[in-house]
């Protein structure tokens, strides 16, 4: 972990899946048996970071708790292929508002696994993919994250686990009645009567010291063809964790400003001349225009232009903050592949104007009529293409020296029938409330 001292209240958020689920569809009973199963999930992981546990091994504790779970497809509830085997995907990632000098993978930063079939948790050997470096210093394993590959495949990673000393089930630990039967049905081009949990399952945790960490798990999609894979293992696609310092702008009430309102207008309009329709679109509010506020996009306000826009002449007078994200993404895994919905999510905020909250981008990636939708065309409502959704927490370092216990801000969205979901939120007075839904509405 990066610091010492608490600086942050811990949050988390957990999803179970996501698709065409529907009321008429979801009797009471398997409604109960999700929300117990992700009632306790949340329960426990919560308990770890309020006793100190850190974000990433938080999170894989949630994810590992859901893999052993039959409800939900990943670990020992996964779907199967064609040819009725069971392939596997997991996947973390960390991050820091804070200097990451210390933090376990901080090199590497992020790790997939894929095609595993006889490991009890793949989210387990996420995890150890992420932290093992396969060097040693003073003597012992580095856990620095570099130089192991950031994506590893069956086999050869299965062996690793074995080396590394994780759990392996045999086959008939991984089949179950109710996959197999929703498998048969599909090969015969029966539809679905149950509302089951499809999709990847996933948790996304801020621990006390500043630290966030994403961690999914899939089995894929149901009668997938053998070898596939999908977007739980790929960085960017799935699942994202990154941390960026942004300018704090002094903008002034000088004469000065209105003539630097209008330079920034003219200067949106021109950089969204150059960006692809979709991010220049009905989306206003989420316009992909790199504007004045990161480092990145420091450098091209040089000049009279950055001191019209009130920004303090002096490097030693300007104020930053860190800001941090993680996300997990959730549905039809092709579809977050295609249009690279996490890093697209993280992009829209890092390049875009200071303001821009997690939940705007989020909405703009999965929400209704958001990019995955989108990119299904025509065949939205007709095929799974395009649904899902994406749970995420950010936060922020705050100014130097501000010295209060800050809080991050958990956010989801969706454009699918449900997304199972689980979180813990604070009212007005500071009591903290867990929440466990699966549609925009409560269950009735």
């Amino acid at each position: 972990m990066s610091e010492t001292t608490a600086s942050f209240k811990p949050a988390l958020i957990l999803h179970g899946g996501a698709g065409n689920l529907k009321r008429a569809t979801l009797p009471p009973d398997l409604y109960a048996a999700h929300h117990a199963s992700l009632q306790s999930y949340l329960r426990s992981t919560h308990n770890l970071l309020k006793n100190g546990a850190s974000a990433l091994d938080a999170a894989v504790h949630a994810v590992s708790l859901m893999e052993d779970d039959e409800l939900f497809n990943c670990g020992r509830g996964s779907v199967f292929t064609t040819a009725g085997t069971i392939e596997m995907e997991a996947s973390v990632m960390v991050t820091s508002v804070h200097d990451t000098t210390n933090l376990e993978g901080t090199i590497k930063r992020g790790a997939g696994v894929m095609g595993l079939k006889n490991v009890r948790h793949p989210i387990r050997l996420a995890r150890e993919s992420l932290l093992r470096s396969g060097v040693t210093v003073d003597g012992a394993p580095s856990h620095d994250g570099g130089n192991m590959h950031s994506q590893l495949h069956g086999s050869q990673v299965e062996t690793l686990a074995r080396e590394w000393g994780l759990e392996f089930k045999p086959d008939e630990w991984f089949w179950t009645k109710t996959r197999w039967d929703e498998h048969q049905r599909g090969l015969k081009g029966e539809a679905e009567p149950l509302s089951l949990s499809q999709g990847t399952v996933g948790c996304v945790c801020l621990d006390q010291w500043g630290n966030l960490a994403v961690a999914t798990s899939t089995g894929g999609l149901t009668n997938k063809l053998p070898g596939r894979i999908g977007d739980t293992p790929s960085l960017g696609a799935g699942f994202w964790a990154e941390s960026w310092e942004e300018l704090v702008p002094n903008v002034t009430s000088s004469s000065d400003s209105s003539s630097a309102r209008g330079f920034i207008q003219e200067a949106r309009e021109w950089l969204a001349d150059c960006l692809p329709p979709f991010m220049r679109d009905t989306h206003a509010s989420t316009q992909y225009t790199p504007l004045p506020g990161s480092l990145e996009t420091e450098r091209f306000w040089a000049g009279s232009e950055k001191q019209a826009l009130g920004y303090q002449a002096s490097p030693a007078q300007k104020a930053y903050k860190k800001r941090a994200i993680a996300i997990s993404g959730t549905g039809n895994g092709d579809s977050f592949l295609r249009v690279a919905a996490a890093r697209t999510a993280a992009a829209m905020l890092r390049f875009s104007a200071p303001g821009l909250a997690l939940a705007d981008a989020v909405t703009a990636v999965a929400g209704p009529g958001g990019e995955l939708q989108r990119s299904a065309g025509q065949r939205w409502n007709i095929t799974s293409e395009g649904g899902g959704g994406i749970i995420g927490i950010e936060a922020d370092s705050g100014l130097a020296g501000s010295g209060e216990l800050r809080r991050g801000t958990v956010v989801f969205d969706f454009n699918s029938g449900g997304m199972w979901r689980a979180w813990v939120e604070e009212d007005s007075s500071g009591k903290e409330h867990e929440r466990i839904m699966v549609f925009r509405e409560e269950y009735r």
